[in-house]
């Protein structure tokens, strides 16, 4: 089975932390639906399988109207076999969520949400420069709750500055008051590119440090498993059978199609890479042409991007399927830094499955990095 990611590169307005694919100007919008859909269609045979999930992602799909969300999803089961489709995903921002909008999202065929909520506390929805505020970050759960969503992941961001981690702890405590089946959590990053990243190079800003980011990590983990969900990857709880379909399939090497400007696919031999340029992106599908690029992936790509990938989950590692598949003996290659990991506490290496401790999930792409093939 394979999956199609949707990407809607269109934003009421940037978040200071985000690098992310996307502009605030709407003027492009209604062609950008059109090249998407040429691109559906000129992608048809990039994967084989039946199409289990669908995912819009952002950007901000839910700044798509009734009539564009319906005419992608009828180009989509148009070209592509969707009669075993489970999971429709489409993120969208709280101030988006009113019940007519919900309303809209149900009779389109949505069944999933992902809420880009951050944060419960106002200040801090302010310092990232998010669309909504504190009040609709609580509402919007319980509006999409009473229009029939019962399948759902919030944001949360962890590691905002700030003098304790009080505002952190109250955000963990509503999150889970409020019964979601699924959080994501990533910790604030300063990319180079970004109204923060700028921001920081001047010293307005300083970033957290990396011990209190770890002790909010820690809460985080404790939080969210004390109250029933499964840590199932780095990131990412849920309660018992709950996964994200869509992105499980991305850690467990599923194949996937990528449309939309900035858009990436994956066979299992090769990558693509749509181009970030929404201009272009809409000339070439208006000129007949898919404009990608295509890396070719080498045996030591393949098993790199396995470690890296499945590192980051609750299923790790099985090393016997890279000895089978690859002819990668990776405990004969790392032996000395296999051993040395174990002993600091980082990894476990039980029946040919490695995994990382919860020490060492706050070290997943070093380790990872460390243990990459030539």
């Amino acid at each position: 089975m394979a999956g199609i990611y949707i990407h809607i590169p269109f934003c009421k307005q940037a978040c200071h932390y985000c690098d992310f694919h996307f502009s605030t100007n709407m003027q492009l919008k209604t062609d950008m639906v059109e090249a998407i859909r040429k691109e559906l269609e000129m992608q048809k045979d990039y994967v084989q399988e039946p199409i289990r999930t669908l995912y819009f992602g952002g950007g901000t799909p839910s700044l798509l109207s009734e009539t564009e969300l319906n005419a992608i999803i009828d180009t989509v089961n148009q070209y592509y076999d969707t009669s075993g489709v489970e999971e429709i995903t489409l993120e969208a921002n709280p101030d988006d969520l009113k019940p007519q909008k919900l309303k809209e999202l149900r009779n389109a065929g949505i069944n999933r949400l992902s809420i880009g909520i951050q944060s419960f506390h106002g200040p801090h929805l302010k310092f990232m420069n998010r669309a909504h505020n504190a009040k609709e970050a609580e509402q919007c759960v319980k509006l999409a709750q009473d229009a029939g969503f019962e399948n759902m992941t919030i944001d949360l961001i962890y590691a905002v500055p700030a003098d304790d981690h009080s505002i952190w702890e109250r955000d963990l405590n509503k999150a889970i008051s409020l019964n979601v089946p699924h959080i994501s959590s990533y910790c604030l990053t300063i990319e180079e590119k970004t109204a923060f990243g700028n921001w920081a190079k001047k010293g307005k800003i300083k970033p957290a440090g990396e011990e209190f980011a770890a002790e909010q990590f820690e809460m985080l983990v404790n939080g969210l498993t004390g109250a029933g969900y499964e840590h199932y990857e780095i990131s990412n709880f849920a309660k018992p059978g709950l996964y994200s379909k869509h992105n499980t399939a991305y850690w467990q090497q599923q194949p996937y199609i990528g449309i939309g400007p900035g858009a990436h696919s994956y066979n299992g031999n090769s990558r693509q890479y749509n181009v970030s340029n929404n201009p272009k992106y809409i000339h070439a599908l208006k000129e007949g042409t898919l404009p990608f690029e295509k890396e070719v992936l080498s045996v030591a790509d393949q098993v790199n991007e396995y470690m890296m990938v499945r590192l980051r989950t609750m299923w790790g590692c099985d090393l016997s399927y890279l000895k089978e598949r690859y002819n990668v003996d990776l405990k004969a290659v790392f032996a000395k830094e296999l051993a040395e990991m174990e002993k600091y506490g980082w990894l476990t290496v039980h029946q040919n499955m490695m995994k990382l401790t919860e020490k060492g999930k706050l070290l997943a792409d070093k380790i990872a990095g460390d243990l990459f093939i030539d």
